[in-house]
């Protein structure tokens, strides 16, 4: 049974000095202040803080980063990457935003348009297991 959650209330508060290893499946809004070694997967909306350190991939509704993400983002309604994020691996969402002196490093696929969006990340999605599992043979 799932838990439902407004857009607003943080549900899940992982502290600045917090380490978690493992991957997190989180209901709702979740905010990282802390390292999480491991990906995440929240059906809400994630903020990760200026101080935080994430080694893995997150998937939500939204992200804002201002801390360091080595890992792929996929958050369908938006991604804004503050002034003080790193960001090593690829974004896919609706839209994206980015503040100055943002470090970026990987591709990005942004379209508004909701088939085009479906189509594309679907493919690219797809391209890059067929690569990683290329590169390990």
């Amino acid at each position: 049974m799932s838990l439902h959650s407004d857009d607003i209330s943080i549900n899940t508060l992982i502290g600045n000095g917090s380490v978690v290893t493992g991957n997190l499946h989180v209901n709702g809004f979740i905010r990282i202040d802390g390292d999480i070694n491991g990906s995440l997967e929240t059906d809400g909306n994630v903020i990760i803080g200026e101080k935080a350190r994430l080694r893995g991939n997150v998937n939500a509704k939204s992200a804002i980063i201002g801390g360091i993400v080595l890992g792929d983002v996929i958050a369908r309604e938006g991604v804004t990457l503050l002034s003080s994020a790193v960001v090593i691996g690829d974004i896919i969402s609706h839209k994206v935003q980015l503040e100055d002196h943002v470090v970026f490093h990987g591709y990005c696929i942004s379209l508004d348009n909701e088939e085009k969006f479906d189509g594309e990340s679907e493919k690219y999605l797809q391209a890059k297991i067929i690569r990683n599992k290329a590169s390990l043979t």
